[in-house]
């Protein structure tokens, strides 16, 4: 939490800089939507085949476009709840693929990858369902400038990031350790539900 708001903001000046040379090619919000779920899906692949240095530099680059999309369209004013939609969905895409092409490349680490995927699975559903309700009932629970409301909680999208990265990482330099690395995101993850059921539950009972 604390971790991707302060991540976010030393990034703003760099994703704003990449986006003017994005846009000064004729890119679109959605080319770099697309480009950032190709690369991520690229190192899911290389995770399933071992080769887990190049899976940690295709997810760390994945992230350069998908971080930077939002920054374009606010740049264009091209902003869309389609573009919010198509992103999000990306993100999901390119998390879950990841975790799976982990359990493929360390079958030693599948069941705790499996249980990560329920987590992201339930953490996913609680953020939407929490986003459309708030929608539904005209009020603005969470301020920002995502097309979601994105409620906080211990892991986002920075911790995300990273932990991913330290999967990779981990399966190059010592795979042994994988699957209690996974475990352990995966805890968090987890608390990260219960945070956010938590805080569903406070604003959307009255």
């Amino acid at each position: 939490m604390v971790m991707d708001e302060a991540a976010r903001r030393e990034l703003r000046p760099w994703l704003a800089w990449m986006a003017r040379g994005a846009d000064s090619m004729g890119l679109r919000p959605g080319h770099l939507t697309l480009l950032g779920l190709l690369l991520a899906l690229g190192s899911a692949v290389a995770a399933a085949r071992g080769s887990w240095l190049l899976a940690l530099g295709l997810w760390l680059v994945s992230r350069i476009p998908d971080g930077m999309d939002g920054v374009l369209a606010r740049m264009q004013g091209t902003e869309s709840e389609l573009g919010g939609f198509l992103d999000i969905m990306a993100d999901f895409a390119a998390y879950g693929a990841f975790v799976l092409g982990v359990a493929v490349g360390a079958p030693a680490a599948r069941l705790a990858c499996a249980a990560l995927l329920l987590a992201y699975y339930l953490n996913g559903s609680v953020f939407l369902a929490i986003s459309s309700l708030a929608e539904k009932r005209a009020r603005q629970v969470v301020e920002g400038e995502r097309s979601l409301q994105f409620v906080r909680g211990l892991t986002e999208g920075v911790e995300t990031i990273t932990a991913h990265g330290l999967m990779a990482l981990t399966g190059a330099v010592a795979v042994v350790w994988l699957d209690e690395l996974v475990w352990v995101f995966t805890g968090m993850v987890a608390i990260t539900v219960v945070q956010r059921v938590a805080f569903g539950v406070r604003v959307l009972r009255d």
